[in-house]
């Protein structure tokens, strides 16, 4: 299946504004090349070789349509990925805590780890009251979000279990292994929840003192990063804390926004107050 530049393919085009308005992916946040690579692959699997071809198919195939919408969504994740961010942010929820209560947002949250990440911080580190704290994970996927209550992961899409929970004192503790299923605890889940959200379209659902957005905008356009980055930025209080992921940038028109904290590891303070 040989074809170069597939933004000019009409027939992309095409199947493109049918995922949108048909199944109500919003394909014009994200690049081409990435909605290419994920579309193609599938395509591949069913031996397809047109995008006319691939939209036929998908109008007639209701289980073509979840597995290309499951394939687009952006579901890689695990426990405490980039262990020293998590080490920085640790200090961040035991700042905070010692003052107030946490409100967190997990926003893009995928399968949920993210967000439990957050909550077994809170139960391990003996700074932080966990009942003071409350975390709110968002997808825009409501099977991703549905897994994600579930707090269950199967052990062949959670490699090294021990090596991914090394940050916590008590890393046995927050999640137990059932046959081939990791299951996160019900004290780990007791500070969760989850809910349905769309970054772009929809205005924050609270006001929160650390918003956690990881890994998300290397998939996503211009357009979309700046409206995402507007959604974050108004959701946080006036001395909030955003966390992005460790190879993305905020966009030049949105920095004076925020104060860097720790710039390598990419965690920043609202910049409301900084200025006279």
């Amino acid at each position: 299946m040989a074809r170069t530049d597939s933004s000019s393919d009409p027939t992309f085009r095409e199947l493109l504004d049918y995922v949108e308005s048909s199944l109500s992916f919003a394909t014009s946040s994200y690049n081409d090349a990435y909605l290419d690579r994920r579309i193609s692959a599938r395509m591949r699997r069913r031996g397809v070789e047109s995008y006319d071809e691939y939209q036929s198919l998908l109008d007639d195939d209701e289980e073509e349509q979840t597995a290309l919408l499951n394939a687009l969504s952006v579901n890689v994740t695990s426990f405490f990925r980039n262990p020293e961010v998590w080490d920085a942010l640790r200090e961040v929820i035991a700042d905070i805590a010692s003052d107030s209560r946490v409100n967190i947002w997990s926003a893009a949250c995928s399968d949920g780890r993210e967000a439990y990440s957050m909550a077994m911080l809170a139960h391990d580190d003996d700074r932080i009251d966990p009942n003071k704290v409350k975390i709110l994970g968002t997808d825009i996927k409501p099977e991703i979000i549905r897994a994600a209550r579930a707090g269950e992961y199967h052990a062949s899409e959670t490699n090294d279990i021990e090596e991914q929970l090394e940050p916590l004192s008590q890393n046995n503790r927050y999640v137990e292994r059932d046959g081939d299923i990791y299951r996160v605890t019900d004290e780990v889940k007791s500070l969760v929840s989850f809910r349905k959200h769309d970054l772009v379209q929809e205005r924050p659902p609270d006001t929160f003192d650390l918003v956690v957005c990881r890994n998300l905008f290397i998939y996503i356009n211009s357009e979309a990063k700046q409206a995402i980055f507007d959604t974050l930025g108004s959701a946080l209080t006036p001395d909030g804390y955003l966390t992005i992921g460790m190879t993305e940038t905020i966009p030049p028109s949105c920095r004076d926004r925020f104060d860097p904290v720790e710039k390598r590891l990419r965690i920043y303070r609202n910049a409301a107050n900084s200025n006279p």
